[in-house]
Formats: C-alpha cells, structure tokens, sequence
C-alpha cells in the first residue's frame, strides 16, 4: 500500500485505532492531520491496552514514523504527558515522532474561556470535552489570538503576543464569568517556553516532510480522529467536533492532496454511539442500550463518559461513507451483539409521513425523525474466536451482507474483539 486513509464513518469511537495499528505494517509513517488531544483511541497486542489520544497510533510499531501534521491543535503539556506514559509502557519515542511547526497551540485560557462558554450554554451545551479544542480553533480561523508551535520558538514575538491575548482573554472572561480568576501571562510564557524546550527535537515542516517522503516513494497511511458525522462543515451541527474530522479534512490538514490517496478505508462499528448532545435516531434508552454499554466497553477513552448507545444507523453511515469517499469498510466490534436475540439496522428514516434514505443537513429535522428498521435474527453464540468471515454463524454474516447492501460498499475487515489477531481480512 502506498497511501491509505482510515477514516470514521460515525459519530466517532469506531475503534479506527486497532485498524490503523493493523495496517501499520504495511505503511513507512502515520500521519494526523486533525484534532487533538480530545480524540482517544486504544489499542490491545500482547495482553497489554494502549491509549492514545495525540500521538498517532503508528507510534506503537518499532520503525515506523508518526507525524502530527498542521492540521492538529496541540496542547504540549499533554502530549509531553502521553510521551511518557507510553514510554512507561515500553514504547521508544525519539526521532520517529514528529510535530508540525505549523500545529495552533492550546494555551490555559482556552481552556478556561471553553468551560465559561460551555457552562453558559447550560441545557444547550454541545459536549466538549474541556480540552480547549473548540476554543483553539476559534482563534486560529481568528488569527489575532493565534500562536503556532513554532512561534514558541521566537522568543520575543512569543512572549508579546502571550501577554496581550491573556489580557484581551482575562476582561471577556471576567466579564462573562464574575467568579473567573485572571490568568499570569508571565506564568504562562514562562511555562510554555519550558514545555518547547522538550519538545523542540520533534518539531520540523511536517509539510515538507511528507512530500519528501511521498517524492522519496515512501507510503503514508492517514489516521483520522473522530468520524464523519461530527465534521465541522459536513456532520450534524452545532453537535460536532471543530474540525474537518471526515476525508475532507486530510489535504488541509496535512498539505497532502486528496489524490495521492489511494484507498479510502471506513471504519463503523456494528451499531452506532454517540457522545454529548445532539440527536441520536437510533439511539435505546432501555436495557438492550445498556447491555451494548455494558458488553461494548462503551466509556470514553479521553474522557471515561459513558456513550449513548443505539442500533446500526445505515442512513448516517451511509451519508459518513459518502462524504468520505471510501473504498471498503471495516465493522468493528460485532461481538458485542452475540448476545441479543435479534439486531436491528436502520435503513431509513420517517420525517414528516415521508420515507428517505437521506441525512439531514439540519439537527430540528435529524431530531424529527423516525427509524425505519430492518430485524434480523441474532446469532445467539460467542463469534470472539473465529478468525474468517466463512465460518461466522449465518445470521451474523447475513448481519454484514445487509449492511454492506444498504452503504453500498463492500466490508473487507470483520472485528471480533480487541486484539490484533480478532480481525479478519477479506
């Protein structure tokens, strides 16, 4: 392979990690091109459980390069924080990591300014996860209050301009929030100076870097966080992530074009979950959601949130995949349905007496509608163990023939549990 995307076709949680680990070995670098450090992925070899949350999943595999692109917002105290944990755990980080010296920096205040606005929003709050993603962001599409990691490096220009967004920063605040407590500027400078220090071995022109690597015949494989459905331009807004979280992020994002991919690759998981508010057709406040919650492990890897839980969705899976563009998909956890006696996939919505297969642009008519639901037998037996489709039970493997049916792409990758070897590959 020479450049593959692997990329989330649902509201994100899709376990695109373990995929991306898989496909590791057949790729030279890994690459992030949007988020931070509110994307979780895990990822299970050997008995042990890695989690990750900036450091591409690459990082795990000995001779492989993980580049953090511009496209991600960093915040370097957590990504100094993820370094070691995963080196604690045996993993080497040196010169195979690499961050971009265009990536937008996450600073104290904007953190605080995101829990202000969250807080404000009260009943209507979004979900963030408090990590500053939103409000970072904000101020790079701003420019004004922006600082890039490689402004870090330019001592003078860096320090001025910490010390007039904090202020510009402390008097919105204070004024939205009379309990606020004005943050240091100098504080700020003075620790963030330190934090570029250690991080300076790993900042290059990730940019150039990659096509270099692309004019050097080197193969790139694109590592999405979030899914499709939470896109800043293309998912279900105002209930999204702040960046371009389906394929159409990956050019802006890493400087790559679009048409050096080769193969698009989603990821879904055999039913859907979400995470924060926003509408959810399918979602099952009942005991068959919390048996999902439950079997599927369904808490957040970042944030250890418990996900609503819900049937297969095929009409926003669908839309992700269109969006998209992918080439083949991998369903992932179908284990957890073992159980059930039977499963369920939503092959249409009801909105307003007429029946569609389209996703709504708008979240009041997403929240509108009605289910259209496909029943299927269950399969009633443990599948963790077995290693090719053929010898899944009938009704599971007529589980995958109907969702491939109604996405319209075929399914070359089965998921049976958390470990490497409970994949199967067409």
């Amino acid at each position: 392979m020479a450049v593959t995307s692997v990329v989330g076709l649902q509201w994100g949680d899709e376990a695109k990690g373990k995929i991306v680990d898989i496909l590791t070995d057949h790729h030279d670098i890994v690459v992030r091109y949007q988020g931070g450090n509110n994307a979780g992925h895990t990822v299970c070899f050997n008995g042990v459980k890695y989690k990750l949350s900036l450091l591409p999943t690459g990082i795990l595999r000995p001779g492989k390069i993980g580049v953090i692109a511009a496209g991600v917002v960093v915040n370097p105290r957590a990504m100094l924080d993820e370094m070691e944990r995963v080196r604690a755990q045996g993993v080497e980080i040196g010169e195979n990591l690499l961050l971009s010296d265009r990536a937008h920096v996450i600073f104290p205040y904007h953190m605080a300014e995101e829990a202000v606005m969250e807080a404000a929003r009260k009943g209507e709050a979004i979900g963030t996860t408090m990590r500053g993603i939103g409000t970072c962001y904000r101020d790079k599409i701003g420019r004004s209050h922006a600082i890039r990691t490689g402004d870090l490096y330019h001592a003078a220009s860096y320090r001025k301009k910490v010390a007039e967004i904090t202020a510009t920063k402390n008097t919105i605040l204070k004024a939205l929030s009379p309990d606020f407590q004005p943050l240091d500027a100098n504080a700020i400078a003075d620790d963030y100076a330190k934090l570029a220090e250690t991080l300076a071995p790993h900042v290059v022109d990730t940019t150039r870097y990659l096509h270099q690597a692309l004019a050097a015949g080197k193969s790139l494989l694109f590592e999405g966080a979030q899914g499709s459905l939470l896109d800043i331009d293309h998912g279900s807004f105002p209930y999204v992530t702040s960046s371009n979280s389906s394929a159409c992020g990956i050019h802006s994002g890493s400087g790559v074009p679009e048409r050096r991919i080769e193969k698009m690759i989603g990821v879904a998981k055999a039913y859907t979950t979400r995470v924060g508010g926003g509408p959810f057709p399918t979602e099952l406040n009942n005991e068959i959601g919390q048996h999902i919650r439950d079997v599927g492990h369904e808490y957040g890897t970042v944030t250890g949130r418990p996900r609503r839980c819900g049937w297969f969705d095929a009409v926003a899976t669908r839309y992700g995949a269109m969006v998209s563009g992918v080439d083949t998909m991998s369903l992932m956890l179908l284990d957890v349905l073992s159980q059930l006696d039977e499963v369920k996939i939503c092959e249409a919505y009801d909105l307003s007496g007429e029946r569609t297969m389209n996703f709504p642009s708008h979240v009041e008519d997403l929240a509108e509608v009605q289910p259209v639901y496909r029943t299927l037998p269950g399969w009633k037996q443990e599948i963790s163990h077995i290693r090719k489709v053929s010898d899944l039970p009938k009704q599971a493997r007529a589980y995958l023939d109907s969702i491939a049916e109604l996405i319209g792409t075929p399914i070359s990758i089965v998921s049976v549990g958390p470990d490497r070897e409970q994949t199967m590959m067409d």
